[in-house]
Parts: C-alpha cells; structure tokens; sequence
C-alpha cells in the first residue's frame, strides 16, 4: 500500500516541471517514503531513489527523508538487509540532492541526536556530510566550521574514556568518532595546503582559520582530559592518534610553531559581553596548555619544533600554561601540569636559573600552587610528585634566586610542614656555602641573618599552638644546632654569634615559655581524663569531635590518652633538641671564654 502511494505521487511529479513543485507535493513524498520505511520496504525505496527519471524529484525532495532513514537504521541490526538498504539510500540522497538543502537537512539531524547515539548519528553521516560540503560552491569555509563545531558540540559533553577498561570498552564510542571526524577534515586541510601559496584568496584564509578553531576545540575535549600513556593490550592508543592528527593538521596549515612559541591562535570573535570573552580566552587557555603538554611530555610534534630556544626560554613560555592547569581540581589536569612543569625543568641546568625570573608572576605563583597541592590535594602520588617538583625548581635556581623563593615561601606557606621543609633546604644551602671554597654571600652574614630572623622565631611568641608547628620548629633547632656546631664564633661566618642575643629573645625563651605553658595544659588534660575514666567505670565512654562542621568518627577515653601522651612525647622532643642546643652554645662560648 505504502509503495503503491509513493510511486503514484513519484508518477504526478515527474510530469512537472521543477519550478512547478509545490509544498503538497514535498510532504507528500515525505509521508509516503517514511511510511515505506516504517513498513520494510527500503528496497523499493532504494529503487524508485536509483531510477534516472526521478532524478529531478530526488535532488528537489530527498533531503526530508534523512530524519526517517536515521531512525530506522538503528531500528535495524548490524547484519539487516533493510540496514544496508538504508545506507545506500542516504548515500544515492548525498550524490543527488540538492547541496544546500541537504547539508541543512544532515546538520539538523546531528544537532537533534543526543545521549548514547551522538556517536553513532554522527559517524553515520560523516561520509555523506563530506560528499555534499565538498560539492558546495559558495560559503564553504563557513559550512565546514559550523559543520565541525555543531559535532564538537555535540561530543563535548560525552564523558571522556581514561582507565584502560573504559578506553578498550570505548561504551559511547567518543574514541572512534574522534578520528572519524579527523578523516572528515582531511580533504578540506589538504584544500587548504594546496592553496597556501595563494592564501590572499579570502575563502582560503577562512577555511583555516576554521579548521583552526577545530583543532583549538579538539585539543580542550577530548585531549585535555585524556589519558595518554602506553596501555598494555591496545595496539594503537585512539587518544594518542587523535593527538597525533591534530598536531598534524596544525603543522600542515602552518599554525604549530607560532601557537608553541607565540601564543598565536588565530582571529578572535570580539565579543561584546566581557562573560563570553571570558570564557573565550579560558577555552584558548586549555587548548594552548594541552598543546605544550602533548609537545614538550608525550613528544607529539617534537620533531619539527626548532632546536634553538634556551630551556629556560621554553620553561617561561609554558609557565602559563602550568599555572592554569595546577589551578584545576581535576586529576587529568593536575597531572598534565605537573608533567609539563618537570619536563621544563628536567632541560634546565641545576643553579643555572637566574634569579630575575621571579620578577615573572609565573615564577612566584606556581610554586605556591604547589605547596597548595602538597597540602590539600586528596590524591597521594599528585601530593608527592608536587613535592619532588618543588625540589627540582628550588634546584635549578642560582643563589640568590634561591634566596628570594625561600623567604617568598616562608612569607606564604602558611603551613609548619612546608615551613620545616624549606628551612631544611636553607641548612643545605649553608653547608654548601660553608664547605665551598668559594664565597656565597647570600646564605652567610648579613643576607643569612635577615633570612634567620624569619625562621628562628615563634609566629605567636610563647603563645604559638606548639604541637601544630612542630615540623617548623625542630627544623628551625636542628639548623641553629648545626650553625652553633659548624660555625665558630671566632670565625662567625654565618653571623648567628653576632644575633645570638636576638635568637635567645625572639626563639628560645618563648620557646621556653610555650613548652611549659603546654606541657602543663597537656598533663592537667590527661589527668581529668584518668579522672573521668574512673568516674564512668569504663574506658568505652566516648565523645564527639566536630571538625570544620563535620562529625568525626567517636573517640573512646582511652584514644583520647593516647594523642595527649602523644603530644606530651613531642614537646619531649622538642625540649631535648632544644637542651642540647643551649648545652652547646654555652660550651662554645665558654670555650672563647677560656681561651681569652
């Protein structure tokens, strides 16, 4: 019945002229054809499609039946005959409709996919898609950007496979299209190759600049969340050749070195509203960041980047890109920063950095990202690896750019076990300096002495809670132990004799008061605990801690003797360090006494 309808509307029509279809007609052979795919019979379809005489009725009309063909070809298996018949329909409707009309009708039906058959729509029409934009006369350049942003679009919001069982199971099949679309963008980057000695031709210049905007857009989604190590069973990683084939689209059109090195991405929509500039510039941002991490850590493109650029040149240019991904919170983005910042640094020269590089905002601000990583990041090997970096920059940096990061860090950490650790690397640097035959001004004499003052101190005097700067404060006793032992006050070639009586006032008598302040707190607190134990008749009596708003997990009387022995062991500690280096000042100056 159906096939009946659609060959006595195909009969009325092929006795008209072209100019002479009327909207009757077009909706006519839509309802007809679709009923005919509703009812199996794609065949006879396919036919009336191929038969010469309806050509003219097929280029004015056969756009419309994309949406239909769509539908029904993920109704049927892989394996249906109706399946294929289906495809060599939208195929015949690709060669022989109308260009304009068909390319509206194919863009139209991608932006309506959503969910789970993004990829599938989209890989589906891709082939015909291609066909009819390269038939296209006028206004290319613009139908393939918007072509290739409407599936970006679409593909962005797919959650990105990164464990190797998500990337071989690729469940969407965001991994697939990825490349498919890549191929899809072939033969417009080679009609721009071919042309780029002519670029003046404006048509030219636009279709770069979108196949650019392409490649920006690949490179934040998928590349910038993805997962780019070798995976054991996956011969040929799908993100690594996507990678691999928008570096060399960008080498191809001639944008790679200048988006590395310069920064350069092409024209910028101006945007009236500051919100969509805004997220304009954050976009090329991520792009721009993902790019130097694909070049500089997995070597994508490496080979056609000029070899003449100093490494520290090239860690300047990527600290911004470094920044922006150690501001992120997502662990994909972490990593790639931390990668990229260690792959900088690995080119660069211990103590060859010189120390006007932390005039740059860069220089200073990434290294306190990373003590934020340090300290707040939930993830362990990122909280590691941020501590080795740190290492790895203070290294690199002369003296006196060493300097200034330890007295910058020491100023902004705000956290006793950063604190510790960078008051370790200033003991290392005056040993260094103590054992060197050549003379460091900058961690002996006057420098180091305006360095001590911020270490040999207590943040609140007597009244600094003792167990939370423990860290800060056995470093800051071991290095004037070292100083008192290494240093003689005949030579006093660090000064710590001159300021010693500044030392004694600022550190050690607080220090002094603090700890019998708090060793007094903590033994009344462990003996009205012993009290209450005894009182309840049993140690399962528990209490509630609320940290930051949230509920801890109930702590019996017996772990709550626990951390107090346990805090009360620690200011034993201290204590002890702290004898020993009042026991070796006084030798020492009873020495030079005697000696006098």
């Amino acid at each position: 019945m159906a096939v009946d309808e659609l060959h006595a509307i195909i009969q009325r029509c092929q006795i008209l002229e072209e100019v002479d279809f009327k909207g009757e007609d077009f909706n006519l052979f839509q309802v007809a054809s679709q009923k005919c795919l509703e009812d199996g019979h794609a065949a006879q379809l396919l036919e009336v499609i191929q038969n010469e005489k309806n050509k003219v009725i097929i280029k004015n009309m056969g756009w419309n039946l994309i949406s239909p063909l769509v539908r029904c070809i993920f109704t049927y298996k892989q394996e249906d005959g109706k399946r294929e018949h289906c495809l060599k329909i939208v195929h015949q409707l690709a060669q022989l409709c109308n260009p304009k009309e068909l390319f509206l009708g194919l863009l139209e039906q991608i932006e309506q996919t959503s969910g789970e058959q993004v990829c599938q729509t989209v890989m589906l029409l891709l082939q015909p898609l291609q066909t009819v934009l390269l038939k296209l006369q006028n206004k290319k350049a613009y139908s393939v950007g918007l072509s290739l942003a409407m599936i970006m679009n679409q593909l962005t919001p797919l959650p990105v496979p990164y464990t190797k069982q998500q990337i071989q199971e690729d469940k969407l099949g965001l991994c697939q299209c990825c490349n498919a679309v890549v191929d899809f963008a072939k033969p417009f980057v080679n009609e721009v190759v071919k042309n780029m000695e002519k670029l003046s031709e404006y048509n030219d210049m636009e279709l770069k600049e979108e196949l650019l905007k392409f490649c920006m857009k690949s490179l934040k989604y998928p590349l910038l969340t993805a997962q780019f190590e070798q995976l054991e069973g996956i011969e040929e990683h799908p993100f690594r050749h996507f990678a691999t084939e928008i570096i060399d689209i960008l080498w191809d059109i001639r944008e790679l070195i200048p988006l590395v090195v310069l920064h350069h991405k092409g024209k910028s929509p101006q945007w009236e509203n500051q919100e969509f500039a805004d997220i304009e510039r954050k976009n090329s941002a991520d792009s721009l960041a993902c790019l130097s991490y694909l070049m500089f850590v997995q070597h994508f493109g490496i080979d056609r980047f000029p070899m003449v650029f100093s490494p520290s040149y090239l860690l300047q240019c990527n600290m911004t890109h470094i920044e922006m991904l150690l501001k992120r919170t997502e662990e994909s983005m972490l990593s790639k920063g931390l990668d990229l910042f260690e792959s900088c640094l690995l080119r660069v020269e211990d103590n060859s950095l010189l120390h006007h590089y932390l005039e740059f905002r860069d220089f200073i601000n990434i290294p306190q990202d990373l003590v934020k990583l340090m300290t707040l990041c939930p993830i362990e090997h990122l909280r590691k690896k941020s501590l080795n970096i740190l290492q790895l920059f203070i290294d690199k940096f002369d003296a006196e750019g060493k300097y200034t990061l330890f007295r910058c860090l020491l100023k902004t950490s705000n956290h006793a076990g950063v604190e510790g650790y960078i008051i370790k690397n200033i003991k290392d640097q005056i040993h260094l300096s103590l054992t060197k035959a050549c003379d460091n001004i900058w961690f002996t004499g006057h420098h180091l002495i305006s360095l001590l003052d911020l270490v040999l101190l207590l943040p609140e005097g007597a009244e600094t809670d003792l167990l939370q700067n423990s860290d800060r404060i056995m470093a800051s006793l071991n290095l004037l132990r070292y100083l008192v032992i290494k240093d003689c006050e005949s030579d006093n070639q660090t000064g710590v004799w001159t300021a010693l009586a500044k030392i004694e006032q600022n550190f050690l008598k607080p220090l002094h008061v603090g700890l019998n302040m708090s060793k007094a707190h903590y033994e009344a607190e462990i003996k009205n605990k012993k009290e209450d134990r005894r009182e309840a008749h049993s140690s399962n009596t528990v209490c509630s801690v609320t940290v930051s708003g949230e509920k801890m997990p109930a702590m019996t009387t017996e772990m709550q003797l626990q951390v107090l022995h346990s805090a009360l062991f620690t200011f034993d500690l201290i204590e002890s360090v702290l004898a020993r280096v009042e026991e070796l000042i006084e030798v020492k100056i009873k020495a030079v006494m005697d000696e006098n």
